[in-house]
């Protein structure tokens, strides 16, 4: 062919000019700073270099190393080969490093390439990449620019590339268009439907670290038998005695003393990229947990000791305060990891310090108070556990033939005096009156626990009272154990009633402990491991597995799905493992994750829905008069209120999205990615439960919309509304112990004369100690922070996540109406007739606004769990 000059016409010798973006894996090497010393500090300087550093030239040697190093060959969208597959185009180099190219993200590279073009390839629309290279990158985008009779295409590839050797088939990447599987142009079906198989693998053999394969296992891989017998812990899943979501599948060796599970290993799998892809303190906050653990805590043991105690409540504001004196060889050795410098302060002469909480910043005894105390029922870190009291006296599920009778033993006439002239029966008929119960949930396992050296706990049960001025308070506090002649005798139970000053006083501010330390430990392993982290894991393996990036569905979920495997494998790894750090910190010790597996044998997956949760829960009624379909019966309650704005926020973008694509049901049924998707994540994913009858059959638009709503809510709104206001409430271990180690003393005895002599020491040896509070300080206030560069709800990392505009549009109107949601929620707080909002406490109820600066805020919905 040939061309006439200025018409535009194609010769052999045309060229694309195209963009790529790249990061080196010297900049993203985190896996590199684990340990303490002078030679991490080295590898902490050095990965703050980019490319050109690496090469030792600003431009030139960037050039050399990837010019020769990594190539591309285009794929095309609407010309094919003799066997119907899309043309594939010339191998082609990266060329020249472009260190000044506009829009370049921190610690990004770009170069030139220019691939050969004639018409008769069409448009392109996938490419394959190879790197020959022994070190992988991480390939951020490429752009292909002025491509005839169609302009721009973008691919946004956020990916690890190996070496080529270390795959099967060649890397593919597709442009960000938009198509359901039949839509699918027919150049491309062999190409999208090879990239999902890649991603399944085969189940076989163990994962390697350049690996992206997506599959799933039980969790087998907590305990540690082969070191210690009392290090081994049941595998969660597989069975109706321990069920349990599924994990990601490692294929990692078995432990000599038990064949079905894992041995534990210094890292754990997950595919490649699943591994924090930018350069960001998130980065820092995660692997701080594992240096926390590996290296940092076990340092403090040394000097704290095990049995180290508060000796008043200004000792235990010193955290905070003074400062904590740490001897020079523990200051010089911790971690280097910034975050951890960050936690971890030092005023220069060995005093170790953290920021004051927020429940502590304006009052230092409004924690006390029975205002705040029931304040943080429904505007604390665990605002979704409370319940409308139906029947009184409070009954139990548990099976009587096992636990006998476990009905409450609060009456009526202990609770009458406080019901502002109310009755009972008459509070109950009003909505008056409310539970918050753990109960059923403690009961099973209190003999383990009490058998426990550091643990002496109670089941409890709090019953709450909706003044007329709108707020709560608690009424009595139920106290039980299990009975010393056997389980069938039932329980033990003591009933505790408010009082404010002396030995009354303070044990019942001992009873208000012991319902904390209950609500601690169901907070973290149940509201937020199993409710977040733990069930959201199926979806997002069984979405790599069967819904190809360019799919819609893919493209909605995909931003609420970064970075959770890789925190759910560090929290296997450093968390919830045996001996691990909730272990240490939280009182079931070596039953805390096993707990968990219980509560999931009633999780409901429509229930998650937050106007459902709440109805289910007794704490809305439906009406569609109201603003969101559902009256609230605790009008003023913070978490209910803001969540529901989120929720209807979420589901009225979804609904637009998935409307863009489906017109109708019959749509939904016939995609058979979409239908392959969702049988695996409810049949393998959560096979446990796959029986239920709850499960959405998504057999209609209906079903999709809420489906993925619920999908969304739990990575984001939830997530936050359980996550970030760990520290914030629990940073002073007085408001949130999470260990109790003594029993309420009886009267006349030795620990009742402490108690009335001095009230702050007996309450102090009975919660969690000082090296324990250290170590749950630590980590949640790790676990509370935002990342630097934290994309938040109604927020893309890349504006070019999709080319359909329409779906743009729809997405920008959801990001307008979370700022709405977010003024409204600022002028709430600053509404005095809002009590619940505020408290004694001071803390105005932020969780659920949207957006969110660096750092320790109390504020800000993420998009996905990344820590």
């Amino acid at each position: 062919m040939f061309s006439i000059p200025g018409t535009g016409i194609f010769n052999n010798s045309q060229k694309i000019k195209g963009t790529v973006v790249l990061m080196s894996k010297n900049v993203l090497d985190f896996n590199a700073i684990t340990s303490a010393g002078s030679s991490v500090s080295g590898a902490v300087g050095g990965i703050f270099g980019t490319v050109s550093d690496v090469a030792g030239s600003v431009v030139d040697g960037a050039t050399a190393i990837f010019s020769r190093s990594i190539a591309l060959k285009l794929i095309s969208a609407t010309k094919t080969d003799g066997q119907g597959n899309g043309k594939v185009g010339k191998e082609t180099y990266l060329e020249k490093h472009l260190p000044t190219l506009p829009n370049l993200g921190a610690k990004q590279d770009a170069f030139d390439i220019h691939f050969e073009y004639d018409a008769d390839f069409g448009i392109p629309a996938a490419f394959y990449i190879k790197n020959y290279m022994q070190v992988e990158f991480f390939l951020v985008s490429v752009t292909l620019e002025d491509i005839p009779n169609h302009g721009t295409v973008n691919f946004v590839c956020n990916s690890w590339v190996y070496n080529f050797k270390n795959y099967k088939k060649d890397r593919i990447f597709f442009a960000n268009d938009v198509y359901l599987p039949s839509a699918t142009p027919g150049a491309l079906v062999k190409y999208r439907n090879e990239e999902l198989e890649n991603l399944r693998g085969d189940g076989t053999g163990e994962r390697k670290e350049a690996d992206r394969i997506y599959d799933y296992d039980v969790y087998n891989d907590l305990g540690n038998p082969d070191v210690d017998n009392s290090l081994a812990r049941p595998i969660l899943g597989g069975s109706s005695e321990y069920p349990y979501p599924r994990r990601g599948r490692t294929g990692r060796r078995k432990t000599k003393k038990d064949p079905n599970s894992e041995a534990p290993s210094s890292s754990t799998y997950v595919p490649r990229d699943e591994i924090f892809g930018h350069l960001k303190s998130s980065d820092f906050l995660t692997y701080g947990i594992k240096s926390l653990a590996q290296n940092v805590l076990p340092r403090l043991q040394s000097v704290f000791g095990l049995n180290s105690e508060f000796d008043s409540f200004d000792d235990a504001r010193a955290f905070f305060e003074g400062g904590i004196y740490l001897p020079t060889d523990i200051i010089s050795d911790i971690s280097p990891l910034p975050v951890l410098k960050e936690i971890f302060r030092t005023d220069g002469e060995q005093a170790l310090k953290f920021p004051p909480p927020h429940v502590i910043q304006v009052s230092k005894s409004a924690w006390m108070t029975d205002e705040e105390f029931a304040r943080e029922v429904i505007a604390g870190v665990n605002p979704n556990v409370i319940k409308r009291l139906e029947v009184f006296p409070p009954q139990s599920t548990l099976d009587p033939s096992i636990y006998g009778d476990q009905t409450s033993t609060i009456t009526k006439e202990s609770l009458e005096t406080n019901l502002e002239g109310l009755t009972v029966d008459e509070a109950i008929e009003g909505n008056k009156l409310f539970i918050l119960d753990y109960h059923d949930a403690f009961m099973p396992y209190l003999r383990k626990i009490n058998g426990l050296k550091t643990s002496k706990a109670y089941a409890t049960r709090t019953i709450l009272f909706l003044k007329n001025d709108g707020t709560l308070t608690p009424l009595a506090i139920e106290l039980s154990v299990p009975h010393p002649g056997g389980d069938t005798f039932g329980a033990v139970s003591r009933v505790v009633l408010p009082a404010k000053e002396g030995a009354e006083g303070t044990i019942w501010l001992l009873a208000k402990a012991y319902v904390v330390v209950n609500d601690s430990c169901y907070h973290q392993l149940m509201s937020h491991w199993l409710n977040t982290h733990a069930a959201m894991e199926p979806f997002i393996i069984a979405t790599y597995r069967h819904l190809s990036v360019l799919h819609p569905i893919h493209k909605l979920l995909e931003p609420h799905y970064r970075d959770t495997m890789n925190i759910n494998g560090l929290a296997r790894l450093s968390l919830i493992n045996a001996g691990g750090i909730i272990e240490q910190s939280f009182l079931p010790g070596g039953f805390s994750v096993e707990m968990s597996s219980k509560v999931y044998k009633n999780w409901v997956f429509p229930d998650q829905a937050l106007p459902a949760d709440l109805i289910k829960r007794g704490l809305a009624v439906e009406d569609p008069s109201a603003p969101h379909g559902v009256r609230l019966v605790i009008e003023d309650y913070p978490y209910a209120v803001d969540g529901l704005e989120i929720w209807d926020a979420i589901k009225t973008w979804v609904q637009d999205y998935v409307s863009l694509y489906y017109a109708s049901d019959n749509e939904v049924t016939k995609d058979t990615e979409l239908q392959k998707w969702w049988k695996e994540a409810v049949e393998r994913g959560h096979e446990d439960l796959k029986d239920k009858p709850w499960w959405p059959k998504l057999q209609t638009l209906e079903d999709l919309v809420q489906s993925c709503s619920i999908i969304i809510w739990i990575g984001s709104a939830l997530h936050a509304a359980v996550n970030f206001g760990q520290y914030p409430y629990g940073g002073f271990i007085l408001n949130r112990p999470t260990i109790s180690r003594k029993f309420l003393p009886e009267l006349e005895s030795e620990e009742y004369q402490e108690l009335v002599t001095n009230p702050q020491k007996a309450y102090l040896r009975t919660i969690t100690g000082k090296y324990e509070a250290l170590v749950d300080i630590s980590v949640i206030e790790i676990l509370s922070r935002h990342a630097s560069d934290e994309v938040y709800l109604g927020q893309r990392d890349n504006p070019n996540w999709t080319s359909d505009s329409k779906a743009i549009q729809a997405f920008k109107k959801f990001g307008n109406k979370l700022a709405e949601i977010e003024a409204k929620i600022e002028q709430r707080n600053k509404e005095p007739s809002f009590r619940n909002r505020i408290g004694p406490a001071h803390m105005p109820y932020s969780l659920l606004l949207p957006t969110s600066d660096e750092g320790l805020t109390f504020r800000g919905i993420p998009n996905s769990i990344s820590i």
